[in-house]
């Protein structure tokens, strides 16, 4: 009885101190859980062909971005990477500070040396906090510096409405963005460095440490045409997401702040994706947006032409003065003069170009002798045939015969050659059948082509193919520049390109702005 009693008084002490320890863990599962759902939604549908907005929902309100933020991180990057900052294959060494950032993360250590790109690849498709924090002391010195140039460049591209406080997203006081200047950012990314943009579409890539997985793997496995771009999460923000996808001509990318569940986000995504591809033309003129200027690291000096004007976001502006006062002729090279034997090797050598110039001449006024007596021989010959074919009988009786003067020996050698080499050609010649030589881009596998769009005349058609063919010499250099009539009008055709180099080169163009579709052998 007395064990029963106090095995029941140790039953109310332990439930009594772990009681109020689960009811903690409850309610702060519940707190994030609500956090997360109350996140306000946004979004915002745009064709990224021309920046035309398809649909809008608190495009503008003032949100926290979460991871999108690394886009910014990583178009500061290639920007960098671009203007000799630094080079892919540096090795940066991980700061404690980056090291100490909470997940998702890569795992680096403090004073650890890693290249460039692995770090790219782990901000771009692990997300990694660490990483992306180590690229912008790498860039800039400090984080606090980098946030600088993130909204510096971030004025540049017209997002009015983002303040960035770090490199990586994490919730932080201030650090906001909108739907509509996430949506800004991803298309820059796409057109402006069109040549690091297919790392967004990577399911897995080698960050050097490991082997890291895309966060965003599921959509950009089950959307159709879905090649990126970037996921973000925290509590504060939900679960955010930029897409792009491209569908024949078009391409559309969407931005979804707020969802609950990143089941629930990419369902939603999915269904804006579908509104947008319906609503966009097939067929729109590509207007890509204007890269803003170079302005160095952050609080350095930008130098522009006296008569350009100044990017009004650089903290300091050095005009310098290009006009010329002047242009003097160069002086002419001064005549080195030339050792004894050197001399000696010159005035051989004009010897015996003069001598072979003598030769030549020779040779040539012979060949104009021989062929001149040929002709008066051929002449001489006419002359008596047609004398002897049409007789008049009161001189025939009174004109005695005359010999016939031998034939020339030099004549006689050049009509026999002329009769041998016609006579070897003619069997060759009757034996071909007229051949039709065609361009060599029609040969082999060529059979593929390119459509870079309908115009209203045949001249605006053939206007266009010239300028690509010009902007494309690599890819497009002994491709056929071919206009056909349609009932919608003149289409722009490049043909005789093997099928890899016709996705290639629509891969190159729609990244420089201009639209295209491959178009297979018939």
């Amino acid at each position: 009885m007395k064990s029963n009693v106090q095995a029941r008084g140790f039953l109310r002490a332990v439930s009594g101190r772990i009681f109020p320890l689960l009811l903690i863990a409850f309610a702060m599962s519940i707190a994030v859980t609500t956090r997360a759902m109350a996140a306000e939604y946004a979004a915002l549908v745009m064709d990224a062909r021309n920046g035309k907005v398809l649909h809008a929902t608190n495009a503008d309100t003032r949100l926290h971005p979460a991871s999108l933020t690394k886009m910014m991180t990583l178009y500061i990057t290639f920007e960098a990477v671009e203007h000799g900052e630094i080079g892919l294959d540096d090795l940066v060494t991980v700061s404690r500070n980056a090291a100490s950032e909470p997940p998702s993360k890569l795992g680096l250590k403090a004073g650890q040396k890693i290249k460039l790109r692995y770090l790219i690849r782990a901000a771009a498709v692990k997300s990694a906090n660490d990483a992306a924090t180590a690229i912008g002391e790498a860039i800039e010195g400090s984080e606090a510096a980098f946030a600088r140039r993130m909204n510096r460049t971030a004025k540049a591209l017209g997002m009015s409405r983002t303040t960035f406080k770090n490199a990586n997203g994490l919730t932080e006081a201030g650090h906001l963005s909108t739907a509509r200047d996430m949506t800004v950012l991803g298309r820059h990314l796409f057109y402006d460095y069109p040549e690091y943009y297919n790392i967004f579409s990577r399911k897995t890539a080698d960050a050097g440490v490991r082997t890291v997985t895309h966060t965003n793997s599921r959509f950009l496995s089950s959307y159709e045409g879905a090649d990126g771009i970037k996921t973000g999460y925290t509590s504060a923000a939900g679960f955010n997401l930029t897409a792009s996808a491209h569908r024949g001509n078009k391409r559309i990318i969407t931005t979804v702040f707020g969802g609950r569940s990143t089941a629930s986000r990419n369902a939603k995504v999915t269904e804006l994706m579908d509104l947008g591809f319906k609503r966009a033309p097939n067929r729109v003129a590509v207007s890509k947006p204007v890269k803003p200027p170079y302005m160095g690291k952050s609080g350095g000096a930008v130098m522009v032409a006296g008569n350009q004007e100044a990017p009004k976001v650089a903290s300091k502006i050095i005009r310098v003065n290009i006009s010329m006062t002047s242009s003097p002729l160069p002086k002419p090279r001064p005549l080195k003069s030339l050792a004894p034997e050197d001399e000696q090797l010159l005035l051989a050598a004009s010897d015996d170009v003069l001598n072979a110039l003598t030769k030549a001449e020779e040779e040539e006024a012979l060949l104009a002798a021989a062929t001149e007596a040929a002709d008066e021989a051929s002449t001489l010959l006419a002359e008596t045939a047609r004398a002897q074919q049409v007789p008049t009988p009161a001189v025939t009786a009174a004109v005695p015969a005359i010999a016939p003067l031998p034939r020339p020996a030099a004549l006689e050698q050049i009509q026999l050659a002329s009769v041998e080499q016609t006579a070897a050609a003619m069997p060759a010649a009757a034996s071909q059948a007229p051949e039709v030589v065609t361009r060599i881009s029609t040969s082999g596998s060529r059979y593929w082509g390119i459509n870079i769009g309908t115009y209203g005349s045949e001249y605006a058609a053939r206007k266009e193919l010239l300028r690509t063919a010009l902007t494309e010499v690599e890819m497009l250099d002994g491709a056929l520049r071919k206009v056909v009539k349609t009932k919608r009008g003149y289409d722009a055709n490049f043909l005789g390109l093997t099928e890899e180099m016709a996705a290639m080169t629509c891969r190159r163009l729609e990244a420089r702005g201009t639209e295209c579709e491959t178009v297979g052998p018939s």
